[in-house]
């Protein structure tokens, strides 16, 4: 039997956040189809709410949460925007969130968490500091954790967005999306293929944080000690449960180097008018920059997420 949630969770992941969220729209660009030699639909979840697809899977698991589970509220764990995902849903909701932020993640994802009504708590920016402050919180309140990616009704949620692109723009060759805990990669490579089989779904991730790469081809789960990249989103490394599904669903990962990132941030920004984050540029980049052959092809491509920091635009003014 395959690893993970089934279309059926998805569909119902997909009721339940409906009223909660944007069907964010798939655009086109006759330029970029030029360049890439092939038909490409870019999902827009940077303009979801709290601009990221992040929304999604916090809002699943918040909204089937029993009233009295809720009541006490809700923890995570977040580099930002999963974390601006929970405090939002759980503002929707009317409870609590407590939301741990390694230090020196940025300020713009910080202070929307702050907004979205979370109670942001720092701590060391490794994984298991992470995990130790939202046990302690969850001890103390009783708060239920809102994982980012390890949880069934999170990678359902999250492939939502893959439903909605393949509704949209009909049928794929190939579909991208980016990599870090491997919960939208996941969740992508279920919908796409239990809707479409044969689809082609790869995986996209910065080469200075590349276990979902070395885990695939070494066909044993590699953890990311010190991810180096400006992919802030990124920098997780994948669980047993999104190994699993990988394993099993996607043809391969590609790796993105730095300035390709920003090379495709730049495209898109020029080309299309969309603010993009780094975390999203990785898809833009593999098809963009010729990292993969995409030619003749109508490729979906998943932009995950459009919070960046223009502070040191304005501040260099």
């Amino acid at each position: 039997m395959p690893s993970g949630p089934t279309l059926a969770a998805i569909r119902e992941a997909h009721a339940r956040i409906a009223p909660h969220i944007h069907r964010t729209p798939v655009f086109r660009s006759a330029s970029l189809d030029r360049l890439a030699g092939a038909e490409l639909f870019f999902k827009c979840e940077n303009l979801q709410r709290t601009g990221s697809f992040k929304m999604r899977g916090a809002t699943n698991v918040i909204f089937s949460l029993s009233e009295p589970v809720a009541g006490r509220g809700v923890v995570t764990h977040s580099s930002g925007n999963h974390g601006a995902a929970v405090a939002y849903a759980a503002r929707r909701r009317g409870i609590p969130a407590w939301v741990v932020v390694p230090r020196g993640a940025p300020e713009v994802k910080q202070r929307a968490i702050a907004d979205f009504g979370g109670e942001v708590i720092t701590c060391e920016p490794n994984l298991a500091a992470r995990e130790a402050a939202a046990r302690e919180i969850m001890e103390r309140t009783g708060a239920t954790l809102v994982h980012p990616y390890d949880d069934d009704r999170i990678i359902a949620a999250q492939g939502t967005a893959a439903l909605e692109l393949l509704e949209d723009a009909g049928s794929l060759d190939l579909v991208l999306a980016p990599v870090s805990g491997g919960g939208l990669l996941s969740g992508t490579a279920i919908a796409a293929q239990s809707l479409q089989p044969g689809i082609r779904v790869v995986g996209c991730e910065p080469a200075g944080a590349d276990d979902a790469w070395r885990s695939l081809h070494s066909g044993q789960l590699q953890k990311s000690e010190k991810p180096e990249t400006i992919a802030d989103g990124l920098r997780a490394s994948l669980s047993e449960r999104t190994f699993a599904i990988l394993r099993e669903r996607v043809e391969d990962v590609v790796l993105i180097g730095e300035r390709e990132i920003l090379d495709a941030m730049r495209l898109i920004w020029e080309r299309m008018k969309l603010v993009i984050e780094p975390s999203s540029a990785v898809t833009a980049a593999a098809v963009l920059l010729g990292k993969i052959d995409v030619s003749g092809k109508r490729v979906g491509i998943l932009l995950s997420g459009g919070n960046v920091d223009l502070g040191p635009f304005f501040h260099s003014a």
